[in-house]
């Protein structure tokens, strides 16, 4: 066998000759010799592979969000939004799925319930619910638009019972009237109107504050503009809103929602309620943050 030296290896894989000694003494160059303090390498040597460098892990929750779910990784931040966010929102309207349900649902796409009646609405409801968070990371960057708000309707509740009823109309505006929590919404003739002058002052400015989300989720569940499932979808556009505009958001959990239900009323005579719940749900959130290395702003 013909041997070569260090200078011609390293002009022939065009490395330096630190490289190639460090090849040479960490074996990962077969059948070198070392001739006193001369590395002697084969002349039909293969040049090794340099591993690729880890990618440094995004410490934002938006790219990490994304990142998550187009790899498909468990047990991270996305798998915890998707189970967290959906039980949580559903709860609130009556599902009455388990966390551990839920999470199953998630983990497997399978049900797994035994021995207990339930509601196919809430399998569909929660199915859906992961497509919808699905929706508002792709497009957090963007704009509010009725569009959108109506695609997340349309995805909430397809193929639920309520799709089936001639007169819901799955992805559109309410077409009779409707309360909430005993309060009157705006009449279905006025909800086109009022959701366009709604979203026109919000998209005026482009950064938004946690207040102006509140705010436009406030005017948003006072609008009422869908027949059902209003509640899920204004709390899905908070979400979105704050991983658009940097702020850490945050899930209403079912302990805390009288407070977050009282702010809402309470919201013209007294934003502190609305404000102080939310910001609780944020602190909350913040841990997951901190378990999973991301960053905040405080």
């Amino acid at each position: 066998m013909k041997y070569v030296n260090v200078n011609e290896i390293a002009a022939k894989w065009n490395l330096s000759e630190r490289s190639v000694r460090n090849y040479c003494a960490h074996g990962k160059i077969p059948g070198v010799i070392l001739d006193g303090k001369t590395w002697r390498i084969p002349e039909d040597a293969v040049k090794p592979v340099r591993k690729k460098r880890a990618e440094k892990i995004a410490k934002d929750l938006l790219t990490r969000l994304k990142m998550e779910k187009e790899a498909g990784i468990p047990g991270g931040i996305y798998h915890k939004v998707q189970i967290e966010l959906t039980y949580n929102s559903n709860h609130m309207e009556g599902s009455r799925l388990t966390h551990d349900q839920t999470r199953y649902i998630f983990e497997t796409n399978t049900i797994g319930i035994q021995d207990e009646v339930v509601n196919v609405d809430d399998i569909v409801e929660t199915v859906n619910h992961f497509r919808c968070i699905d929706q508002i990371i792709e497009l957090a960057n963007y704009n509010l638009s009725e569009a959108f708000i109506k695609q997340l309707h349309y995805i909430l509740k397809s193929g639920t019972s309520d799709s089936r009823k001639t007169w819901f109309a799955v992805g559109e505006y309410k077409r009779f009237e409707n309360e909430v929590g005993g309060s009157a919404t705006a009449k279905p003739a006025d909800v086109s109107g009022e959701m366009r002058n709604l979203l026109s002052r919000y998209n005026l400015s482009k950064q938004k504050t946690l207040k102006e989300i509140i705010q436009f989720h406030y005017e948003f569940e006072k609008i009422h503009p869908f027949q059902d499932g209003n509640g899920r979808v204004g709390r899905l556009i908070m979400f979105k809103e704050c991983l658009r505009n940097g702020i850490t958001p945050f899930i209403i959990e079912d302990d805390i929602k009288e407070f977050y239900y009282r702010g809402l009323k309470e919201w013209k005579n007294e934003q502190g309620y609305l404000m102080d719940t939310c910001l609780t749900a944020q602190d909350r959130f913040k841990v997951y943050m901190d378990y999973f290395g991301l960053e905040y702003r405080d």
